[in-house]
């Protein structure tokens, strides 16, 4: 390290300046490994800005990043994701976050209030980071279009709106769209058009709609900040200046010319060049790398070269990929079909991960990082890109990109101590075709699964004179398939030497299941479906494309992605007791413009306490162990390190935990059964520290045998819990069996699913004399202070948890919170002074659990109508290593498989498997959305055994009023049907299955599908002492009201119903009430925030708390009636009447008896049903969602816009499970999905491209507040409809293809799996060709 002060000049520039949000900081003496998140979370407190990831990967951390251009005179305005921005790279910019744009204090932005107005903020974690990317674009564009609005959100993801409402509220900044929005006297915008529920005669008000654009504030560009002038004067010394910046482990060095650049890295050949720190970044925080130099080479003006010249173009290796995007569309412009493979460019960056990372990656750097699933790599390999290299020993050098240049995994042939300059990629010639293609898990933001680019030259009209085959994803490096492409050299381009080249790749490109990645079979399948895509497109450009069958044309392209519409119909309670009365109406969840602007606080939001210090979890490497020794002597002795604990500080009873069975240890004592458990933790003075120390802890193990991953392991060891399967029996099955001559046997298997709640689980313990106080993030906090109390052996009123918001939970948060909050309520205690953890997202991913895989055998009968009249369903639940609540997991499902169909006769066997993976937990829907599953291929297997239409089946089964069961519950209020009947209406169901019918026999390569699936969810805990609620109201002398429940706020709008409903009941505004946080001090002994239940638990208690006041303010109220609230509030205080008031709710004695399998358990049922149209891609296994309409029974709607957000929402969560969520994990149980980065969920391209949501009207529940019903999870379900509408595709492409139309698809219906599932020539030719191996990379749970 000091040897490098020898080669750096004494102007040297060593204090970083750069303005936050138009204030100038000065930093003297900036840290390389400093991010800018970092840097404004911690030291300037400006926590608007949310850590998500870490990797670039979920755009919570979104902010602008402004710079003068001089040679452009303009100011560039740039979003980029601040966790993986270096401090270091900022020098003489701007940065503006969330905070600098506008705060409910002053004046909000109108993007801050478009999208909160709009009903776009949930749980709120994503939004400040939503609202800076489209910022940014306002900022960039004075005139945007749609396709500008997906593109600037490509990087950013939300897991609670279903996307919807954000982009209808960022519509808003179209013009004319605007301009048509406000056309129809302000009546909201409609899907459907002439056919809206408006134009039926359907009674609907006027005002029944979710929010009002005419009431936004206009956006004035004028407005916005200026570009600090200070900037702009000294621009020229700010950019020419030598920069070093000197930290504790290295420097950071930004050169001024090309020959220091050299300098340096011919002396040092090992420092890093970085431009965007995508790369860099990622393997620093996750991969643990050191890069002791690293050199920025943004202001070398031979690296910032973007030219046109005779050959092609010329790329500078600073210039960014968006830059190069713009450039790229003006060459096009102007080239015409020279310019094919710029266009294959173009196409594959809109694709190329979100919008922050092409900011400010940059092509080169894509090159020389040589990742084998490159997207752009295959391109310049294809078309012989030439790379010009410098050197101090050799000077200019020229490197062609072909067979040789990629020498190994992530190395090229370029020495370490040259440095890229630029890269010249050709024209093509007239009679040259260019394409390159890429398929990956998910449309946006995602990386490949396989890349293709093709180059193919013709000597004439048909014959080949060269070409060039190359792909990524299928070896260590981007490969060209020479043998193919060598044979292709004189052939002429038809059908007979396509098969003889299809042959030839699958010799060629050869793969077995223990490749990196997986999905062998696939992933070959794919290379040759890319090229026959490519071999359809060449003959449909050829002057005689009529060669090509118009039925084969659909082939050529992908799928078409349309701009998104929507509808929402529902209707305004006019059941208005006084003028105040919320209840009904769309109210604007409480939080929202808090979370659009950055003030809402979360808990790492909480600024640094003093002495604070930080903790870090130590996790098992092994998933089936005994620990042999523990080692942290290297970590005690890192400067810094305060404290190690571990199962040595607890007694043995006292490391025990566990929800309802205490089978956990907080700290792993003798053996580990899942890389999940908790070895120890280390304590430090600052997070960076612990980090280190942490990866200083060393542990010795002793592997022990066998290990279960998954069901088969558990159903083969019969590794299961104690006291399963759980049995419930209901008339008789076998003697029905035997009488029928209709019997199907199957399965379906459910993968498992991450929670991917934007904040990840975070803790802050304070000890306070005797009391402990711990802020989290949980859903549960009167379970965090009783399990602390219970392990520290004090009283439970020592203990006080507070939780003001969560950044999304559905489940995850429930009972898995305790993993990390109660190691740092241990320290926080024992060293007395405050302690902070919050876990990584590869950590929260690895320890906390998913949904639980399921497997579920089932044998049925049925007369010859269809009607079921026996079942028997073995369900398997993959639990993990723990007990946690799988127990009643299993209940809710047997209580579901069913769905909404009558079966007279049936046996449901619930066994719960006790594996070596991490113990899995609640998530939305509970098991439900895993056992109706089983209900829905019942139907459908039915329907093909009998050879009728599956609605016909589907309606003859569905239940009715006045049915039971199969546990005996009568159905008094069921609805099922009169969702199905007005879902079949509004989606126009039959028109549109003839129609695509008709579309599917007219496209061989693209099919169409479409599917109807109820839903019948209970509502209840099953277990009478969770049904229960508490509330305080304290009435302070002014006339404001705080609220307190037992219930916490996570986005689904608890906190603003249960204002809402106090609103009502004390008959004032809804502005003169507030609810501060979640704390066990106000509601103790509270349920946890979990099975939709919350609102009526809380509701009613509210209501009784309500009713307390106003008994006693009834007598003052008679007094003088015509006085205001405030004025019967101070006459209270005066005559010393109680403003305080508890109140509590127990619903009703849950009446089931488990061994008769008789009486009540549900409070009653949310019902719903949902229509999905999908368009599948044979070739490729994507596939879009074209259409999907629900109506759902959800009783009077507290709120519509929160329960018609929570549906889209639940519906777009349930969309990932079913068809794009998927969690990797090795033979040996380590969990591969880790972030954003290998686990993908829907992004705002992914959601139905039409979404249509109508509440059920007249159907009140008696049972609930205000006739409302619970709506958090029963919507779930309803996206297996598009599941199952992708199966209806695939079938047609089947019997296209000529085999058999009966096939298994398991959950969730991948793009590997539609891609096999639709089997024909390709699939046929790959799948013998593949070799097994005894250890495949991945396993299915």
């Amino acid at each position: 390290m000091e040897e490098i002060e020898a080669f750096i000049p004494e102007d040297r520039v060593t204090n970083l300046v750069f303005f936050v949000n138009g204030k100038k900081v000065m930093e003297p003496s900036p840290d390389p490994s400093w991010t800018l998140l970092w840097y404004l979370r911690k030291r300037l407190l400006l926590t608007g800005t949310k850590y998500g990831c870490g990797e670039g990967g979920c755009g919570a951390c979104t902010v602008m990043l402004s710079q003068y251009r001089k040679h452009e005179d303009r100011v560039k305005h740039t979003a980029v994701n601040a966790c993986l921005m270096p401090i270091c790279a900022l020098h003489g910019q701007a940065v503006t976050t969330v905070e600098g744009i506008g705060s409910t204090a002053e004046r909000l932005h109108p993007v801050q209030e478009r999208i909160a107005k709009a009903h776009g903020s949930q749980c709120g974690f994503c939004t400040p980071g939503i609202v800076m990317s489209m910022y940014t674009l306002l900022r960039n564009k004075t005139s945007i279009k749609y396709e500008d609005i997906e593109t600037a959100l490509q990087g950013n993801l939300c897991r609670c709106t279903g996307y919807r409402p954000i982009i209808e509220g960022f519509k808003t900044f179209i013009e004319p769209w605007e301009t048509k929005y406000q056309s129809v006297d302000q009546v909201s915008s409609c899907g459907l058009g002439k056919d809206c529920c408006r134009n039926k005669n359907i009674d609907l008000q006027e005002d029944a709609k979710l929010y009002k654009p005419s009431e936004f504030i206009p956006y004035c560009p004028s407005q916005e900040p200026i570009f600090p002038p200070e900037l702009r004067l000294n621009d020229e010394f700010y950019r020419s200046a030598f920069i070093y910046f000197r930290g504790n482990d290295g420097v950071w060095i930004r050169p001024r010319t090309l020959e220091e650049l050299a300098i340096i890295k011919q002396k040092f050949p090992h420092s890093k060049i970085v431009m965007g720190n995508t790369e860099v970044g990622v393997e620093v925080k996750f991969k643990n790398k050191y890069y002791p130099i690293m050199i920025s080479p943004s202001m070398i003006p031979e690296l910032s070269v973007l030219k046109v010249v005779d050959s092609g173009i010329v790329i500078g290796a600073a210039i960014t990929l968006n830059d190069l995007n713009d450039f790229l569309e003006i060459v096009i412009r102007e080239q015409g079909k020279k310019a094919a493979i710029f266009e294959s460019i173009r196409e594959m960056l809109h694709y190329f991960a979100g919008n922050q990372v092409r900011n400010v990656a940059s092509l080169i750097g894509n090159i020389v990082t040589a990742s084998p699933i490159s997207d752009l790599n295959p391109i310049m390999l294809a078309c012989e890109a030439i790379i010009c290299v410098y050197s101090t020993t050799y000077g200019i050098k020229y490197i062609r990109i072909d067979s040789t240049f990629f020498k190994g995994y992530r190395k090229v042939n370029i020495a370490e101590d040259e440095i890229v300059i630029a890269i010249e990629i050709p024209f093509v010639d007239s009679c040259q075709y260019f394409k390159s293609y890429k398929q990956s898990r998910r449309r946006d933001d995602d990386i490949s699964i396989v890349t293709a680019a093709f180059n193919i030259k013709f000597a004439d009209d048909f014959t080949v004179s060269q070409a060039q085959l190359c792909y990524g994803g299928m070896a260590s490096t981007t490969v060209c398939a020479t043998k193919a492409s060598h044979a292709f050299t004189g052939c002429k381009w038809n059908d007979k030497t396509l098969k003889v080249l299809l042959k030839l790749l699958v010799e060629e490109l050869e793969l077995d299941d223990s490749a990196p990645g997986g999905m062998a079979n696939y992933r070959k399948s794919l290379c040759l479906s890319l090229f026959y895509r490519f071999y359809m497109y060449v003959f449909s450009n050829m002057k005689n494309n009529g060669l090509l069958n118009t039925k084969q044309q659909s082939g050529v392209f992908q799928i078409h992605s349309e701009d998104p519409k929507s509808s929402q119909c529902f209707e305004i309670n006019s059941n208005v007791i006084h003028k105040h009365d919320n209840i009904g109406k769309p109210i604007v969840h409480r939080s929202a413009l808090k979370q659009a602007t950055g003030e809402a606080i979360y808990c790492d939001d909480i600024p640094p306490l003093n002495e604070e210090l930080y903790l870090c979890l130590i996790k098992s490497s092994e998933c089936f162990a005994r620990i042999k020794m523990i080692d942290v002597s290297k970590a005690l002795a890192l400067p810094g390190v305060v404290a190690f604990f571990s199962a040595s500080d607890l007694s043995k009873e006292r490391n025990k935990m566990g929800t309802i069975v205490k089978d956990e240890q907080i700290f792993a004592s003798d053996t580990v059964s899942s890389q999940a458990c908790v070895i120890g933790a280390v304590v430090a003075k600052s997070e960076s520290i612990a980090r280190k120390a942490k990866n200083l802890v060393s542990v010795i193990y002793e592997k022990l045998r066998p290990v279960v991953i998954t069901i088969e392991d558990a159903i083969k060891h019969k590794s299961y819990f104690t006291g399963y399967p759980k049995t419930i029996r209901k008339g008789n099955v076998e003697k029905i069996f035997s009488r029928s001559r209709n019997i199907i046997e199957g399965y379906i298997r459910n993968g498992s699913q991450e929670h991917f709640y934007l904040e990840t689980m975070s803790a802050l313990a304070v000890r306070k004399e005797d009391d402990l106080e711990i802020i989290c993030s949980s859903q549960n906090p009167a379970e965090i202070s009783r399990v602390a109390a219970e392990v520290l052996g004090i009283p439970n009123h020592n203990v006080v948890t507070r939780v003001k918001r969560i950044g999304g939970g559905f489940g995850g948060k429930e009972t898995r919170g305790v993993v990390l909050t109660i190691p740092v309520a241990i320290a926080a205690y024992k060293l007395k002074k405050p302690v902070r953890g919050v876990l990584d997202r590869d950590e929260d991913m690895q320890m906390t659990g998913f949904r639980h895989p399921s497997l579920i055998k089932y044998k049925v009968s049925c007369d010859d109508d269809g009607k079921i009249t026996a079942a028997i369903f073995d369900m398997y639940f993959n639990a993990g290593n723990f007990m946690d609540i799988s127990c009643s997991l299993v209940y809710k499902a047997i209580m579901h498989v069913d769905n909404c169909y009558n079966i007279p006769n049936i046996e449901v066997n619930g066994y719960l498997c006790k594996t070596n993976l991490p113990s899995n937990t609640a998530f939305r829907g509970f098991g439900a959305p895993q056992a109706m599953m089983a209900a829905e291929v019942v139907i459908r297997d039915i329907a093909e055994k009998i050879n009728k239409p599956y609605e016909d089946v589907m309606e003859i089964n569905l239940y009715r009023v006045g049915d039971f069961t199969h546990f005996n519950q009568e159905l008094t209020h069921c609805t099922i049907y009169r969702c199905w009947k007005e879902c079949i209406e509004i989606s126009k169901y039959w028109q549109r299955k003839k129609i695509i019918k008709e579309f599917n026999s007219q496209n061989r390569w693209k099919k169409k599908g479409i599917s109807l699936v109820p839903t019948k969810f209970g509502i209840s805990f099953q277990t009478d002492f969770l049904m229960q609620g508490g509330a305080l109201i304290l009435i302070y002398i002014d006339g404001s009201v705080l609220l307190s429940i037992g219930g916490i706020e996570m986005g689904q709008g608890l906190f603003t119903k249960m204002m809402q409903v106090a609103s009502r009941c004390l008959g004032i505004d809804i502005t003169k009430i507030h609810i501060s946080e979640m704390a066990t001090d106000k509601v103790p002994n509270s349920t946890s925030t979990a099975a939709s239940l919350s609102s009526d638990l809380y509701g009613m208690a509210v209501i009784d708390a309500c009713r307390k006041i106003n008994e006693r303010l009834e007598p003052i109220k008679i007094k003088n009636p015509t006085g205001t609230w405030e004025e019967w509030i101070s006459a209270a205080y005066f005559d010393r009447v109680s403003l305080s008031a508890t109140g509590f709710y127990s619903a009703p004695k849950i009446e089931y008896n488990e061994e008769t399998n008789s009486g009540n358990l549900f409070e009653y049922f949310t019902f719903g049903v949902a229509c999905s149209e999908v368009i599948v891609d044979c070739l490729t296994g994507d596939h879009q969602v074209v259409r999907t309409d629900i109506v759902m029974d959800i009783g009077e709607s507290l709120n519509p816009a929160i329960d018609i957000g929570q549906i889209e929402g639940a519906f777009v969560q349930g969309y990932g499970f079913y068809t794009m969520e998927e969690i990797l994990v090795s033979p040996e149980g380590e969990v591969l999905s880790r972030g954003p980065g290998t686990y993908k969920i829907p992004t705002l391209s992914d959601i139905p491209k039409e979404f249509n949501v109508t509440l059920l009207k007249g159907a009140p529940n008696p049972r609930a507040v205000f006739s409302s019903k619970a709506v958090g999870e029963p919507p779930l379900f309803l996206s297996a409809s598009v599941f199952f509408a992708i199966k209806e595709a695939i079938k047609y492409a089947r019997v296209d293809a000529g085999v058999s139309p009966e096939f298994s698809l398991i959950v969730p219906a991948t793009c590997a799996r539609i891609r096999m599932a639709c089997e024909d020539f390709i699939t046929q030719e790959v799948e013998p060709t593949v070799r097994h191996v005894d250890q495949p990379w991945n396993i299915i749970l």
